[in-house]
């Protein structure tokens, strides 16, 4: 008999299979990124229902565990928390997630565990059920700088006024570079590293006051700066997305 096990799970992504099936490609606390069957989803009266597997649905997941195989199947399957509640930061709680999505499913590997950082995304995810929008809109940039912690990407913060441009291609402050990015942006990020390197959750007083079209500017040279350093991280939209929601 093949062997089960229990674990919490995050929702990356679904792909239709077979007439009533759909694979889930899902980020597990006990065993990183797996891709899992899972029967009758699409059949109407089916036991597991569609809704269940929305963008970073948190879910509690019994799945066998076949060595010889990388596509299982899901035993039992049932949400671990509700959906969000605050109607009024509704559009601004899917655009958030929509963004976190896409930035986790293209930047996750395949099988790494990695316990800390499922337990950071469902803090952040907590902290979107609190009807904060300024808070909100501040969340994307710092979700993305401590995901780069977790990718071994962390960009090194030795902003000086000697060395006031950030380099996308080398990851750090100089005077001078072909890659380096305007003098507003690369100190706005040396002010969002130093936020994000503190103890999280942070202090709503420690955020950066900036405007939309400063953070704006900040996400599309991050987003470069993933695209530099990551195979398969070319093509991506969400923040794109985002702004527009956030504006």
């Amino acid at each position: 008999m093949t062997p089960t096990l229990s674990t919490p799970a995050l929702v990356l992504h679904t792909t239709e299979y077979s007439e009533t099936s759909v694979i889930a490609k899902v980020f597990t606390r006990q065993l990183g990124v797996r891709s899992y069957i899972l029967k009758g989803v699409r059949k109407g009266g089916g036991r597991t229902k569609r809704n269940l597997l929305q963008p970073l649905s948190y879910l509690d997941m019994v799945v066998y565990v076949n060595p010889k195989t990388t596509l299982n199947y899901v035993k039992e399957l049932a949400p671990h928390t509700p959906t969000f509640t605050h109607s009024d930061t509704q559009a601004i709680n899917n655009a958030v997630v929509f963004f976190m999505t896409e930035l986790l499913y293209k930047t996750l590997r395949e099988e790494e565990p990695d316990q800390e950082l499922f337990d950071y995304i469902v803090g952040a995810l907590e902290q979107l059920r609190q009807p904060l929008p300024a808070m909100h809109a501040q969340m994307p940039l710092l979700f993305l700088l401590r995901l780069t912690r977790y990718l071994g990407l962390w960009p090194r913060d030795n902003y000086s006024p000697h060395e006031p441009l950030f380099d996308l291609q080398e990851g750090c402050y100089k005077s001078v570079g072909e890659t380096t990015i305007d003098p507003a942006t690369s100190l706005l990020l040396h002010e969002y590293l130093q936020v994000s390197a503190l103890p999280y959750p942070e202090s709503n007083s420690r955020y950066p006051q900036t405007t939309l079209a400063q953070r704006t500017a900040l996400m599309n040279r991050l987003i470069e700066y993933l695209q530099l350093h990551l195979d398969g991280f070319r093509s991506f939209h969400s923040h794109e997305i985002l702004h527009t929601i956030l504006n």
